[in-house]
Parts: C-alpha cells; structure tokens; sequence
C-alpha cells in the first residue's frame, strides 16, 4: 500500500503511518516503553507462544488439563482485551469458571509484565492505556495525525474502535472504508455495529456508497443484492455493474455429498477442457469438514488442488524454532522462547528436569534463565543435567556474541547450522525434510531483504537489525494474508474466501443447518451474520455461479436429511437455472 501511495502522489511517504493496527501500536509503543510501562527490548507473543506461556501458568495453577483447555483461557484473555478490561476490571464474575478465568488472566498478566512479553491484544489494549495515562503523548499524535484513513472498517472491535477514536480527537478528518454487509469475523471479536455508530459518533459524517461493481455480472449482483437485502441490520446498498448480465446461477440438487463432488469434478474437467486454467476455479464451504470427500474426488480425477489458508511461512515450526533462538539471543528472559528451543533439537534435556528449573524460577520470581544459571552454579541439579542445561547457555553466549560481529542474515545461517537445526532435518530424507530446509534457506534471504529495506527506509523506532526484524516476523505471522498458488481448483471456507475473486465459484452444502449453520438457528444476530457470509460467496464470482445442495450428508458421522438452505429462496427464480 505504501509503494502505490508513492505512485500515485509522486513523493516519498517515510513520515506517513501505514499499517495495520497492531502494527502501528507496536510502533507506538517501541517509541514509547517506558510510558507504557515495558522493558525496552519487549518480545511480541504469536498465537502459539501465546497458548504455550498460558499452558505453562495452567501446570503452575495445577489445573487439569480435561476440565481447564489453554485455548479457552486464551479465548477469554483476548476477547477481554479486545474489548478493553484488564482482569480486575472484569465485574460480572457469575460462577467457579469465571472466577478461575480471571485468576489465570492475573497470572498471565503477571508473567508477561516480568518476561517483558507482549501479545497482539495487548499491542492495542496497553498503547490505549498509555494514551488515556499520558495525554501529552496522545496530545502529540493529534496534533501529528489530522486525516485518518481505516480500511476494512467493518473488521474492527471495540478496542480497536476506541484507539481510533482517542487518536482522531476532535479535530481529525477520519475516513473509514469497509462494507457492513462483508461483516463476517464475529467470532473474532470483529462489531458490525461500529461501521454502524461511525455517523453518530462523528460530527458532520458525508456517507459514499460504492455501489458500481467490477467483477461480478449483473446476475450475479442481483443475486446477492437479493439475499442481503433480508438483513435489517445494515447501512443499505445495490450493487449494479455495467458489464455483461451474464449467464444464469446454475442450482444442483445432489442426492448427497458424493453425487455432489462427482458433479463438481465433472464440471471442472469440461472448465478445462475449454481452455481454461485450474487456479480460476474455486471450491468454498462452510464447514472444513465437507472438504474430505472433494478432496477425495479431486484426487482420483487427477485435478491438482489446494486448500487455501495452510501455514504461513512464519507459522512453520522449523521458522519458529530458529526464531526462538534469536528472541532468546535479544532476551534472555524470554522463557516462551527459552522453553521453545532448550531441547530442541534433542539435548538429553528432559522435562523432569526443567519442571525443576520452573518451579525454581517460579518460587523466586526469575527468568527460567537466571533460574538455570544458580542452580547449576549451586549445584541443585545432577551432574548430567547441569551440564546439558550449562552447554545450551553456553551456546545461546555464543549465538548473541556472532550477533555482534556480522550481519542478521549471516547470523540466522550461523545459527542453523551451530544449533544443529539444518542437520536434523537433513535426516528427514523425504520432501518434507527438504521442504523445511528450503524454509530456512528462504528465512536466510527474508533477513536479508529485510535488513536492505530497513537500510533504504530507517524506521522512527531506531531498532536494531535484529528486534526489528523479530517483531516484522511476529506480525506478519498474526496478520492474515493471501498465498501464491500453482495452477490448481482452490478449496477454501467461506471466511477464508474473503477479498478474494475467481471466474468460477462452487458454492456447497446450500442446506438448512450446514449453511446457515446449526448455531445460528434461534439468533437473529447470527443469522444475519451467516446471510452476510453467504452474500460474501456469491460475490467471490465473476462469470459463472454454482449453487449446490445435497438432500442426503453424512458430516461428523452422522447422515442427516437437510432442507434446502433458506438462502436459496431469497434469490429471485428467472436468476437460477436447475441443472441436472
């Protein structure tokens, strides 16, 4: 986005803020740590470290993992953040559950605050609080910031709302572009009501509505200006285009699933047949389970494919765990990164002995580091285990002194090889081994453009090579983004498919339960929310729609008999056409 502003206004744009929320609030914050209260050198927690620090403090807690999942007790400190409460401003505490939540939220709170750790909610939720704490500082950003410009508003939360709201004041233009009816991350924290409130809360609001369509034929548009329009809770728009009416929504009525994939399959070979490449085609659901028995048919016709939205480059664990090597070279205290890469690969490490070291760390309030370093020095361990536990403090001295002496790109080579990470998935002689070494050759060259950019473009924050580019990988591995595909059909959910266009669109499952799906039936808010899903589906379509449905499907297990979806109905008739 930035190099396309550049284009077009013919002039550098380095004193311009572009990025994404979490983006700029980690830049505020890096500008402002000591404010904000934070160690200089703060590590940003992905997800999955997010979940292992919160896996750490349920052990501490002694809590069993059956009744007490890591993953609930991250969902409730996120959504708490999103919508801006720490765990002490949190009042309707109503049963045992709730109350252990908020004590696994203090704690959590707690040990990041020690380890100088911070994640993508908190990016939000502490650059607010320094805002409403130091209001010189918020003053400055005003005074920095009048025009605003927010994409995919309709994606917002409450905290992310809130932050702009601060930082427009009452003086700032502010420009929110999104489309309520494409409000489909409920689930995620996302409030269709803040596109909603933007003209009340806002003085003087001017309301453009972009109604002219691009992509899609008029068919198409009507279709799904048809089912939207059942939806109370929207601004109001018609989409209409001046391009071809196109052909009509073709509607299949599957005797079940398998009839349905053999008729895709048989769609897509006569797609081919004319000329036309595989990766224009795409395949979305709304349950991931109904891609097994496409992937089944696929596979015996020989029709490449791919699901869209596998790991992102960041997200691969041979990425991780070299990252986690240099988020422990930059800080020692980092004991998510610590626990990450202590015995891996394999040191002879075993996890009797660091529930040693934690419980030591734990009882005197230090980094597992610190904690490793006097129980070796006071001999609390066995020999054999301080020795190991020795040599791996030893090795990350070593990994931190390289650091100094050479590049960033120069350094994550050194440390593939002197961690012993590349020769252990040199072992792995098939196509995955070679897939993550090629993953970590391409890291190599990642740092290295990385490190040329930042050359060309310094950053405000005057980081260092190497915390810049740990927090470039954190938040490129917690924002989402599209992937590059050979020529194959794209399989895909619903909400995966947003933002995204194709020639051909198999739109599945259109029944009752399974689309809408079964835990919006009774909840109005819900089921708008599910019919702004399926309008999202149908305007992934440039020329040709199919609709498809089975009477008969056996999802989870179970066959079940399904009417039509609802959906189906609300599209005029003269724009469907049967096929059988």
């Amino acid at each position: 986005m930035r190099s396309r502003l550049e284009q077009m206004l013919g002039r550098s744009l380095q004193s311009m803020w572009v990025g994404t929320f979490h983006g700029l609030a980690h830049r505020l914050l890096r500008l402002h740590w000591q404010d904000a209260g934070l160690i200089q050198n703060f590590q940003i927690l992905d997800s999955d470290d997010q979940l292992r620090v919160i896996k750490r403090i349920h052990k501490a807690m002694n809590l069993a993992e059956e009744r007490w999942q890591a993953k609930e007790s991250q969902y409730f400190i996120n959504s708490n953040k999103d919508e801006g409460l720490r765990a002490h401003q949190i009042t309707n505490i109503g049963g045992t559950n709730m109350a252990m939540w908020v004590r696994i939220y203090e704690a959590y709170e707690e040990t990041c605050q020690q380890n100088g750790l911070v994640d993508f909610a908190e990016l939000l939720l502490r650059s607010h609080e320094l805002w409403q704490k130091s209001p010189d500082i918020l003053a400055h950003y005003q005074q920095r910031f009048q025009h605003i410009l927010v994409d995919e508003f309709q994606d917002t939360n409450s905290i992310q709302y809130a932050w702009i709201r601060a930082l427009s004041g009452n003086k700032a233009e502010v420009m929110a572009v999104g489309d309520d009816d494409q409000s489909i991350y409920s689930w995620r924290g996302a409030k269709i009501e803040n596109i909603l409130r933007f003209e009340r809360d806002y003085s003087d609001v001017h309301v453009i509505r972009l109604e002219q369509n691009y992509r899609s034929t008029s068919v198409i548009l009507e279709a799904a200006n048809a089912i939207i329009a059942n939806n109370t809770n929207r601004m109001g728009k018609n989409l209409w285009t001046e391009g071809d009416r196109g052909e009509p929504i073709s509607l299949y009525s599957a005797f079940n699933e398998l009839d349905e994939a053999q008729f895709i399959i048989s769609c897509l070979r006569g797609w081919f047949d004319q000329g036309n490449p595989f990766k224009d085609a795409a395949i979305l659901y709304r349950s991931n389970a109904q891609s097994r028995v496409l992937e089944e048919y696929l596979l015996q016709a020989g029709i490449p494919y791919r699901i869209y939205g596998g790991l992102r480059f960041y997200e691969r664990a041979e990425i991780k765990d070299t990252l986690s090597y240099l988020r422990l070279v930059a800080n020692r205290h980092d004991d998510d990164a610590f626990e990450r890469v202590v015995n891996t690969p394999t040191r002879g490490i075993g996890n009797t002995t660091l529930q040693l070291v934690r419980d030591y760390a734990r009882a005197n309030k230090i980094s597992l580091w610190d904690a490793t370093q006097i129980m070796a020095a006071e001999k609390k361990l066995s020999a054999r285990a301080a020795s190991a536990l020795t040599g791996f403090l030893m090795l990350i001295d070593q990994l931190a002194e390289y650091n100094l002496t050479h590049k960033l790109h120069e350094h994550i080579d050194y440390i593939i090889k002197t961690t012993g990470l590349m020769a252990h998935f040199a072992k792995d002689k098939n196509q995955r081994g070679e897939a993550k070494i090629e993953n970590l050759d391409e890291l190599i060259t990642a740092a290295e453009r990385f490190v040329l950019r930042q050359e060309r473009e310094p950053n405000e924050e005057n980081l260092p090579p190497l915390a810049a580019f740990l927090a470039h990988a954190s938040l490129e591995s917690g924002e989402m983004q599209a992937e590059e595909f050979e020529d194959s059909v794209q399989l895909m959910t619903l909400h995966s498919a947003k933002g995204l266009e194709f020639p051909l669109v198999f739109l599945t499952g259109m029944e009752e339960y399974l689309f809408p799906h079964q835990m919006s039936m009774g909840n109005p808010r819900s089921l708008e929310e599910e019919r702004r899903l399926c309008y999202v589906g149908i305007t992934r379509a440039m020329k040709k729609l199919y609709l498809t449905y089975a009477t008969l499907r056996r999802l989870h297990g179970t066959d079940n008999y399904r009417r039509p979806s609802r959906f189906l109905s609300e599209i005029p008739q003269e724009l469907i056409k049967q096929v059988r």
